[in-house]
């Protein structure tokens, strides 16, 4: 790639960035945000891309560009109101302006017609302003009549120019911090080293730990609390900052932070003001003597008195305090992806070094075994700042989807308005990447389908408007991501009539509500009785499952006749490591998401009771939870054992439902290499992916939702079970 060609795919790259705020902003202002703040990063958007676009010569893209720039001109000088019809315009100029770059960037033809449609839309818009624009800017370039200048020569001080107090606001802080936790704390699987470790990442730190407390051997209590700890703290942060480190363990722990001042005389004594900067400044900065007439500037730490602060020590954003920008920089996802492979290898080489030191019975207290837990938490560190740089917002693809939204609603000539919440949330980049398809293709189901017209909607008492909802969380290690609209919801009945119509299901099929709801997922499956340009052809839905289920994620639907629908998709945070549970089960190794365990019990006798048929629960605390043997349910053994021989971990699927898996042993936690399953072997039910262990061999990762399905024999209208009728 030529140097040439390097600044092109830099131009095009700020160009999406370009694009992503240009919608940001339009959006806000569409809702009722009319900042000025907002309206111009909007215009600098556009104002960015046309300069961008004429150094290269692309003509056609500078030209729309420059029409839009003048319509975003009136509205930035007022002389042009962001009404709805204004915002909807310009919104779908900023669609227009999007297609009409990437034409640009991969040489394709550009649609001609539909450029010059969104262009007389803008003109339209500008209306009779547009010619009176020029006019105007034209009389405020012609100068005004000389006035008679009144100079005053004032004192000036260098501080407030050069920021000589920043120094001083930017010194850091000192802050003195005690820490005793309580039992609980411990109790509620928190742990002091990790409060420790956040403080220590916010500055310099000394650390002193308070033994006085410890008993002897003989009389600890291994569920006691004997530490405590003062930690001088260095830092430029606020003591809020260190407040919220305690904010979900202030009921488990004692804790106090004072903040200590650092005294004056540790900073470096300033120049004298009337020191010239310079051979070139000094001729043209008088000495302060000469400023007779105005009064002497107050010294930088004493507050000015009232009335007496000279004008150019007034507050101005020029005096500000300095914010720093965060800067960044442009890496290839390629190099990213790399070294996300070869921190997955650093982990299982890890793994396998501890297997070696653990097979050879080194005691835990010597210099190898010190060593090997402090490589152990280095890798760890490593892999979580690997992950956090591919780590990034749904935001840019809850934008796309609101383009998606216009252009169906559009089609459909129905009214929708898309709300977004949880965009911020952030998730590994490659699934981001593969999550586009099928979220455009649920967005595009619920307002084709799912919302009614506006005439249905009056007739059923609801608004004009239907309402679509995006919204991202984390929960239990995992994202959700749901798509709810205030539609119709689905009619099983007719959705029931158009499977047994189409041959997917047998006429004397018995379903439940969920299993009715999931025919929508077969391939061939479509309500619509003709084909259009956004549906008809059976097309789109089970695309969506395959496509969620590639990503080691499921999809739910929850659906109300009359009220809506939610489509909810569960997918995991990363496509590379997880934090596991390793156990052994009927000889085989397997391991369960950390995040899904609560607690390990042991079964008592008195504790299991039987329901008959098979059903076990355990009494745990006051509540009864189903007993499920994972060793049965994978069918690694065919017959029972006795459950006090066995180890039971109490864990919770996505939907809150709790359960306990009875295992032979636990082996420990383990940091793992995730590995497709389905990709290199096939689709195992209850089981979600595959890991390599540290002495080579190969693990399985359960899926705690599909077994407790399984468990409960659930019946999802799987390809396999559709086979079965």
């Amino acid at each position: 790639m030529d140097h040439l060609e390097a600044i092109k795919q830099t131009f095009f790259q700020e160009c999406e960035e370009q694009l992503a705020e240009l919608e940001s902003g339009l959006l806000a202002i569409e809702n009722g945000n009319h900042d000025p703040e907002i309206i111009n990063a909007v215009f600098r958007a556009v104002h960015s891309i046309k300069g961008g676009a004429a150094a290269f010569g692309y003509d056609e893209l500078v030209e729309f560009v420059h029409v839009f720039e003048t319509t975003l001109d009136l509205l930035r000088s007022e002389q042009l109101k962001p009404t709805p019809a204004v915002t909807k315009v310009l919104l779908h100029s900023s669609d227009v302006l999007s297609d009409l770059i990437h034409s640009v960037r991969n040489e394709t033809p550009t649609d001609s017609q539909k450029v010059a449609s969104a262009k007389a839309g803008l003109e339209a818009v500008c209306g009779e302003q547009q010619g009176a624009a020029p006019a105007s800017r034209g009389a405020a370039a012609q100068p005004e009549e000389s006035e008679e200048i009144d100079f005053k020569p004032i004192s000036i001080s260098l501080d407030d120019i050069f920021g000589a107090d920043e120094e001083v606001e930017d010194r850091a802080r000192r802050f003195s911090i005690f820490f005793r936790p309580k039992p609980t704390l411990y109790a509620r699987a928190n742990e002091a080293i990790r409060i420790i470790r956040e403080i220590k990442a916010l500055g310099e730190t000394e650390i002193s730990c308070d033994l006085t407390d410890l008993p002897l051997l003989t009389e600890l209590d291994a569920e006691g609390a004997y530490f405590a700890w003062t930690i001088s703290l260095e830092t430029e942060a606020e003591a809020s900052e260190i407040e919220q480190i305690f904010e979900f363990v202030a009921a488990d722990c004692d804790y106090t932070i004072e903040e200590q001042r650092v005294p004056f005389d540790e900073e470096p004594e300033a120049a004298p003001p009337t020191q010239p900067l310079s051979d070139d400044i000094a001729p043209v900065m008088p000495p302060a003597s000469d400023f007779s007439a105005a009064p002497p500037p107050p010294p930088p730490t004493e507050p000015p008195p009232p009335g007496g602060k000279p004008p150019a020590s007034e507050p101005s954003p020029a005096s500000a305090p300095h914010q720093p920008t965060q800067e960044t920089i442009r890496v290839d996802l390629d190099k990213i992806d790399r070294l996300v492979n070869l921190v997955g290898e650093l982990v299982i080489n890890q793994a396998v070094l501890s297997q070696r030191v653990s097979e050879a019975g080194l005691p835990r207290g010597s210099s190898v075994m010190i060593g090997l837990e402090e490589l152990e938490q280095l890798t760890r560190d490593i892999q979580d700042s690997v992950m956090a740089i591919r780590a990034q917002p749904v935001k840019p693809i809850f934008q796309r989807m609101s383009r998606i939204v216009r252009e169906v609603a559009a089609i459909t000539k129905k009214a929708v308005r898309l709300v977004v919440d949880g965009e911020g949330t952030e998730v590994d980049k490659t699934v981001i990447e593969r999550l586009t398809d099928p979220l455009t293709h649920m967005v595009r189901n619920a307002v084709d389908h799912g919302i009614e017209s506006p005439e249905e909607r009056i007739a059923s008492g609801k608004p004009e408007e239907g309402t679509l909802r995006l919204s991202a969380m984390h929960r239990s290690g995992r994202i959700i991501i749901e798509v709810t609209d205030d539609g119709a919801g689905i009619n099983r009945a007719r959705v029931r009539e158009i499977a047994i119509r189409k041959g997917l299901i047998p006429e004397n099929a018995v379903l439940s509500d969920e299993e009715s709801d999931g025919l929508i997922f077969l391939p061939g499956f479509s309500t619509n009785t003709t084909a259009s340009s956004i549906s008809g052809r059976g097309v789109g839905m089970d695309v969506v499952k395959r496509a969620i289920q590639a990503l080691g994620g499921r999809i739910s639907i929850s659906s109300r006749q009359g009220s809506g629908s939610t489509f909810s998709m569960s997918l995991p945070l990363t496509l590379a490591v997880l934090d596991g549970m390793v156990v052994n089960v009927a000889g085989q190794i397997l391991v369960l998401p950390l995040t899904a365990v609560i607690e390990t019990l042991q079964p008592r006798t008195g504790n299991i009771h039987s329901l008959g048929s098979g059903v076990r629960v355990i009494g745990n605390r006051s509540s009864f939870i189903p007993l499920i043997d994972v060793g049965m349910i994978l069918s690694y053994r065919f017959q029972e054992i006795d459950p006090t021989t066995q180890v039971a971990l109490l864990v919770e699927s996505e939907s809150g439902e709790k359960c306990a898996l009875l295992v032979d042993a636990i082996q420990g936690q383990r940091q793992v290499v995730i590995k497709s399953l389905e990709s290199n072997y096939g689709k195992v039910p209850g089981i979600a992916a595959a890991t390599i262990l540290g002495d080579g061999r190969v693990a399985l990762i359960v899926d705690v939702d599909a077994v407790l399905s399984l468990s409960r024999g659930d019946y999802h209208m799987s390809e396999a079970a559709m086979e079965a009728f």
